[in-house]
C-alpha cells in the first residue's frame, strides 16, 4: 500500500472532528499495511495519528471497527465510479455489465486494495473479527448491492427468475480469474487493460448465457 491513504478531501480542509477522524483512519491504514493487524495497537495508532488514545476510541471502539472503516471507505470511493444501473428495458444491459465489471476488476487490482486483502488472508485465521470486518464492509456490501439491482432486472424480465443473490455471487466469481490470484501473490505478468477487458467480456457472456433472457440476447 502507498504511504498515504487515498482520501476524498485534503485533511487540512476538513472540519476539526472530521480531520481528527481522517488522521486516525490514515494512520491505522499505514500501520496495518506496514506491520500487520495483530502487531498494531490502538496506542500505536494514536501516536501515529498525533492524537490521544481517547480520541481514537471516541471514533472507533476497537481495531476491527477501524479496519472496517478503511475497507468501507475504499469501497465507497469505488462505488462513486460505478455506472448507473439501468432500471428500464431501454438500456444496454451487456454494456453496463461490462463497464461495471471493468471498474470492479480495476478496483480489485489496486495496490491499496490488494494490500488490505493480503492482511486479511494472512491474519484472519488468528483474528476472526478482522475477517468479519472485511467481509461485511467490502465483499458483502457489493453482493447486496448487485442483489438489489439483479432483483429489479428480474422483475422487469431482463434476467431469468432465480435467486438474485446467487446471480450476484456468480457474476463476481466469474470476474475473479487467475489474474487476480497472480496479483495477490505478486506473480508476473500484471494484468493490463487488455487482459481485464478480455476477462470481463468472457464473464459477461457466460453470465448472460446463464441468467439472460431473450430481451438481452
Amino acid at each position: 500500500m502507498d504511504d498515504t491513504h487515498t482520501v476524498d478531501a485534503p485533511v487540512a480542509q476538513l472540519a476539526a472532528p472530521q480531520r481528527k477522524r481522517r488522521q486516525v483512519v490514515e494512520a491505522a491504514a499505514r500501520l496495518f499495511m506496514a506491520q500487520g493487524y495483530g502487531a498494531t495497537s490502538m496506542d500505536a495508532v494514536a501516536r501515529e495519528a498525533g492524537v490521544s488514545k481517547a480520541t481514537v476510541y471516541a471514533y472507533f471502539p476497537g481495531k476491527d471497527a477501524l479496519f472496517a472503516a478503511i475497507v468501507g471507505e475504499a469501497c465507497e470511493r469505488e462505488a462513486q465510479g460505478r455506472p448507473s444501473c439501468p432500471s428500464t428495458g431501454g438500456a444496454d444491459l451487456a454494456a453496463t455489465l461490462v463497464s461495471l465489471g471493468e471498474g470492479y476488476l480495476s478496483f480489485l487490482f489496486r495496490e491499496e486494495v490488494l494490500a488490505i486483502q493480503r492482511v486479511v488472508m494472512a491474519e484472519g485465521p488468528r483474528f476472526p473479527e478482522l475477517g468479519r470486518a472485511f467481509y461485511e464492509s467490502g465483499p458483502r456490501r457489493m453482493v447486496l448491492w448487485l442483489t438489489g439491482w439483479f432483483g429489479t432486472l428480474q422483475r422487469e424480465g431482463r434476467l431469468r427468475e432465480g435467486d438474485p443473490e446467487l446471480a450476484a455471487e456468480q457474476f463476481l466469481s466469474l470476474l475473479r480469474s487467475t489474474a487476480f490470484l497472480r496479483r495477490m501473490l505478486r506473480l508476473p505478468p500484471a494484468a493490463d487493460a487488455g487482459e481485464i477487458a478480455g476477462i470481463v467480456a468472457a464473464a459477461v457472456d457466460t453470465f448472460l448465457r446463464a441468467w439472460g433472457t431473450a430481451r438481452v440476447r
